[in-house]
Order: C-alpha cells, then sequence, then structure tokens
C-alpha cells in the first residue's frame, strides 16, 4: 500500500481529535452532572424523583414530575403550532411567493432566528401577555367553554402568565428553524421532475403534494428535530411568562413550570447541598431526556433515510 502523505496523515488525525472533542464534552457534561447530583439521587432515587409532584425547598422535598410535565406540554403545543406554520411559510416561499417577495420573506425568518431569547421573553411579557388575557384567552374561553372535553383547556382566569402563552411565544422562535430548513428542502427538489408534473395537467397543490413534499421530507424531518432541541432546551423567553408555579393542570391558562424555568429561577436561592443537588438532577434529567429525543429523532431519521435510498 502507498504510503499516507503527511499532511494527509496530520489533516485526518487533527479532524479525528475534533470529533473526538465532541464525545468528549458530552461525556465530560454528564460525568459532572451525576457527580453533582449524587448527594439528591442518594436520597430520593430515581423513580421517585421523577414522578414526585412536591418541589418544597423549605422541607427540602423535592420531585421533578411538575417540571417534566411543564417541559413536555409547552413543547408540545409550540410544536404543534409551529410545524405547519413553519411549512406553510416554507411552500409560499419556494412554490407560490413572486421572486420579489422570496429575498424580504427569506431574510425576515433568518432574522427572526437571530433575535435573542431574551428579548422574545420581554416581548411576551410587556406585549403578548396583556392580549392574551384580555382579548385571545376570554375569546377562546367563549368559543371553546361549552365544547365537550376541549373545554377544560381553557378553564381558570385569563391571566396571560401562562401556559398557552409561554407555548406561544415559544413556537414562534422555533418557526425559523424548520421554516429555513424545509425551504431549503424544497429548493433541491429537482425543476425538471415538477416540470414534468406541470407538463402532464398537476396543479400546483398536487405538485407540492406528490412531488415537493416527498422529495424533501427527510430535509423537513432534520428541521423539525432541531426546533425540538431548541424547544427542549428554551429558557429566558419562557421563564418570563409561565410563572414557575410547581403543579400539573390540564388548563392551558395556568401558570406552570419547565426544567429550564426551575433552574434559572431557582440555583441562586439554592441555600442547602440538597437543595442545590436536585438542581442539579433536575439538570441530569433534562439532559438524559433532550438526548434521548434526540437520539429516538435521529434513528427514525436514519431509518426513513435508507429506506428512501433504496
Amino acid at each position: 500500500m502507498k504510503r499516507k502523505n503527511p499532511f494527509d496523515l496530520s489533516f485526518s488525525l487533527l479532524t479525528a481529535a475534533a470529533s473526538a472533542t465532541v464525545l468528549l464534552l458530552i461525556a465530560g457534561i454528564f460525568i459532572i452532572l451525576v457527580k453533582e447530583s449524587s448527594l439528591s439521587i442518594e436520597k430520593f432515587g430515581i423513580y421517585k424523583f421523577i414522578t414526585a409532584v412536591d418541589w418544597n425547598p423549605v422541607k427540602e422535598i423535592f420531585g421533578a414530575a411538575t417540571s417534566i410535565y411543564g417541559t413536555f406540554i409547552t413543547t408540545f403545543i409550540a410544536m404543534l403550532i409551529a410545524i405547519p406554520t413553519a411549512i406553510g411559510i416554507a411552500i409560499f416561499v419556494t412554490e407560490a411567493a413572486p421572486n420579489f417577495l422570496k429575498g424580504p420573506i427569506g431574510a425576515a425568518i433568518e432574522l427572526l432566528a437571530a433575535i435573542p431569547s431574551i428579548i422574545y421573553g420581554m416581548w411576551g411579557l410587556f406585549t403578548l401577555a396583556p392580549l392574551m388575557s384580555r382579548y385571545i384567552e376570554p375569546a377562546l374561553q367563549k368559543t371553546l367553554g361549552d365544547v365537550p372535553v376541549i373545554n377544560v383547556l381553557f378553564q381558570g382566569t385569563p391571566m396571560g402568565i401562562d401556559i398557552l402563552t409561554s407555548s406561544l411565544i415559544l413556537s414562534i422562535m422555533i418557526i425559523p428553524f424548520t421554516a429555513s430548513i424545509s425551504r431549503d428542502s424544497f429548493n433541491l427538489t429537482p425543476a425538471v421532475v415538477k416540470e414534468s408534473a406541470y407538463a402532464m395537467g398537476a396543479t400546483k397543490w398536487e405538485v407540492i403534494k406528490n412531488i415537493v413534499l416527498p422529495y424533501s421530507k427527510l430535509g423537513v424531518f432534520g428541521g423539525i428535530a432541531l426546533s425540538l432541541g431548541r424547544a427542549l432546551g428554551e429558557t429566558m423567553a419562557v421563564a418570563f411568562v409561565l410563572g414557575n408555579k410547581h403543579h400539573i393542570t390540564a388548563s392551558l391558562l395556568d401558570p406552570a413550570s419547565t426544567i429550564t424555568v426551575t433552574l434559572a429561577n431557582e440555583f441562586t436561592e439554592a441555600d442547602t447541598d440538597l437543595y442545590l443537588s436536585s438542581l442539579f438532577y433536575l439538570a441530569l434529567v433534562l439532559f438524559v431526556l433532550s438526548f434521548v429525543v434526540l437520539a429516538a429523532a435521529k434513528f427514525f431519521l436514519f431509518r426513513a433515510e435508507r429506506r428512501h435510498s433504496r
């Protein structure tokens, strides 16, 4: 075999070291979180900590169930709002918008992604929350308050500092990620395939439904996975408008708490070793949850990619 060029060998070693750094960082973060949360792990265990709903620093009783619930419900509602909106934006930009609008709308999407999360939080607290409490949430109560099953979601006094408002803020934050990646994926659809469909008499909707979306579905799914990761770990924007109340509620008009909000609000107040250890334990739970959710998304994406390539 021909001996490797020294420059190629050096380049390979350098890139391998850079790749290994990512794995070392992940392992290092995991080890530190386990070490710092060991006191809480010994006292509460895994099952009890995850399923307990009490979070009482005064009595040193800590349970993560309320924060986990808040994290999942806000993320789920945000994704429910953001995914169809983002895909609709991407379809409009690539397939329906006139050329003079494509550039400004694309720039606006990227600008939306560049806004710091604390700006979203301040806007949500001082602008969106009053609008929600005065107009939108009372309208939802009036419209859906008598509908069976759904009415439980809109019970309570509209305050604007609640699950619904925080989910709406979160959806606005993650729309640019799915929209940008979906737009780029739609643009990769071969023009000759779309033109052939139009030549056979297909409508614009049929071309989008039967050609553009199936061809670019892997890219769209990747954008959704990226948005999901951002939604799970978002802190400041949600902290302003969620309320940080540790309880499990069915109503979207009640305040709640997420793992990140609890960590942001209470880290400076942790005055005992068990309190601080429980917060680290909460961070460990979020780390594992994010890893599992994103790993599952990547797994399904990999399987879909393999089926697509056959």
